[in-house]
């Protein structure tokens, strides 16, 4: 854990041996899934294999940079993790849910985006449809992260596909054959969802954090000041008893020292009663000592932190149970799925409990930071887990697609998905994060508003409940742009929201599909002219 609230990012005087280590490590795996892949396509088409897999390999190092640090951003700006510590939790969480959960198959088209069944498509037509798509969405990507700027990733890649796709049909059939293959109904649910996604995550994030700041924050602050004005007014007794004292004569003293040795002794004792006391000093010091007890300085912490723990497990494992684990079939039913999810909570509940009992007797400050710290911890893991099972679909799917072209040279409405591609392109989301995540995390976690550790927390859980509810009600959002609109509504909490820093945001939120799909068609042109 870190209290420091800037993150630790690579120096700008020089390549670091870590950032040395992640490139080879980078460039060691892109060149083994290259040596792997030329047998996996039977040499076919090898330019174009190679071509496609660094154009992968791009996407999902800018998917880090932006989708990753835009998800690690509130706890490295809460200064719960460092950059380094994120990436270890990104690390082991992202690829174990991409190479996990991530499925074994996955769509070759984006469903209700584009249909292709009105024309007819060559096998190689459609392979540059998805390298345009990659390239494009990569390219838009890169230019918003080193703008600070977090975007979809899911909209970059579904405007790449419709970019390329309309550009194709243009070239085969015209104007209105081209445009007939989008379907703009499903292009308005997107549109929809830059109003709903931030709107849904702040209102939630703004509910559950005003609770928290009222019920435990405040109260903690409040009780903080009393200890404070306790532990002052003990000090200044102290003193005007030992000027008191100082006037006594030596025979007075002496029986006065005996006199609070036997107070001393009797308060250290396990059945000590406050008649027992026969110095003033001591019956003074009993009853401040009575005032700082009545005061119930960890009564938050141990009511009701537990059961937002709680809260947040469940959650968090519904998220992971009903969305990150869904490409995996464990044989387990709705009831078994909530039944888990109840024994997670209750866990949560009796350790984060017994947690903060054992905190009693530490600074409030730090006990309050501590255990959002590590309620943090647990929601980031969650959701990286969950990003890394569904989100890589944004690189994996289409580059998945452009395998079984080279490989098998027809069209299929499913793609395999080799293991070994998992892996590399996690690689490259984890290496991504660390060389050009800066500026995101740096926005999400420090500019648009201030974060602690409750705060940060109250972020990301609101934005995986906003993430299930829509999930589940089939409400179109974007976890970046929910996430984005959680970090406003800790802002208008604490009444100190960059609204200035939000407009170039949500403009690049418009022109994110519009962007990455006019460069997709002019990349096609390129490859059509080309080939």
């Amino acid at each position: 854990m870190n209290q420091t609230m800037s993150p630790a990012m690579p120096s700008m005087s020089g390549p670091s041996p870590l950032s040395l280590g992640f490139a080879a490590l980078m460039i060691a795996m892109t060149g083994y899934f290259i040596f792997w892949g030329l047998d996996y396509t039977n040499h076919n088409h090898v330019f174009l294999f190679i071509l496609a897999t660094l154009f992968g390999v791009f996407m999902a190092f800018n998917i880090g940079g932006n989708d990753v640090a835009n998800s690690f951003g509130t706890s490295v700006g809460a200064g719960t993790l460092t950059i380094k510590q994120a990436l270890v939790v990104a690390a082991i969480f992202e690829v174990s849910g991409a190479v996990i959960a991530g499925g074994e198959v996955t769509k070759t088209i984006r469903k209700g985006i584009v249909d292709f069944s009105a024309m007819t498509i060559e096998p190689m037509q459609f392979a540059f449809i998805m390298m345009s798509a990659l390239l494009s969405a990569a390219l838009w990507l890169l230019f918003a992260t080193r703008r600070g700027w977090p975007v979809s990733t899911t909209h970059s890649i579904i405007g790449g596909i419709v970019g390329s796709s309309i550009t194709l049909g243009f070239i085969l059939s015209g104007g209105d054959a081209a445009m007939s293959l989008v379907h703009w109904d499903q292009i308005g649910t997107i549109a929809l969802s830059w109003v709903v996604s931030p709107v849904l995550g702040g209102l939630v994030s703004y509910a559950l954090f005003f609770q928290i700041k009222k019920h435990i924050l405040l109260y903690n602050e409040e009780a903080e000041r009393k200890l404070k004005a306790i532990k002052k007014e003990k000090k200044a007794y102290r003193e005007e008893h030992k000027k008191a004292f100082e006037r006594l004569s030596e025979l007075q003293q002496m029986a006065y020292n005996n006199t609070m040795v036997r107070d001393a002794t009797a308060m250290n004792e396990p059945d000590f009663s406050p008649d027992e006391l026969e110095s003033d000093y001591y019956r003074k010091i009993d009853e401040i000592n009575r005032k700082r007890g009545d005061i119930a300085a960890h009564k938050a912490l141990e009511s009701w932190v537990p059961i937002i723990a709680a809260l947040g497990a469940a959650i968090i494992s519904s998220m992971l149970l009903f969305k990150g684990l869904k490409n995996i079939d464990l044989g387990l039913t709705t009831l078994h799925n909530y039944l888990i999810m109840g024994m997670i909570a209750a866990a949560v509940w009796m350790a984060t409990f017994i947690f903060a009992r054992t905190l009693k007797g530490a600074s409030l400050d730090r006990s309050t930071f501590l255990m959002f710290s590590w309620m943090q911890v647990f929601t980031a893991s969650g959701f990286a887990f969950s990003h890394g099972s569904n989100d890589i679909a944004n690189a994996i799917g289409p580059f998945a697609a452009i395998l079984d072209v080279l490989r098998t040279g027809e069209i299929g409405s499913e793609a395999a998905v080799p293991t070994v591609a998992m892996v590399t392109f996690g690689v490259a989301l984890i290496v991504g994060l660390w060389f050009i995540g800066k500026e995101v995390i740096q926005t999400v976690g420090h500019n648009l508003t201030a974060m602690h550790p409750a705060s940060g927390f109250s972020a990301e859980l609101a934005a995986a409940a906003v993430v299930m509810l829509a999930s589940t009600l089939g409400i179109p959002v974007s976890s970046t742009h929910i996430l984005i609109g959680a970090v406003l509504g800790i802002g208008l909490v604490n009444r100190q929201t960059n609204w200035g820093l939000m407009k170039p945001i949500a403009l690049a939120w418009v022109i994110t599909l519009p962007a990455a799909g006019i460069l997709s068609g002019i990349i096609f042109m390129i490859f059509n002219s080309a080939y």
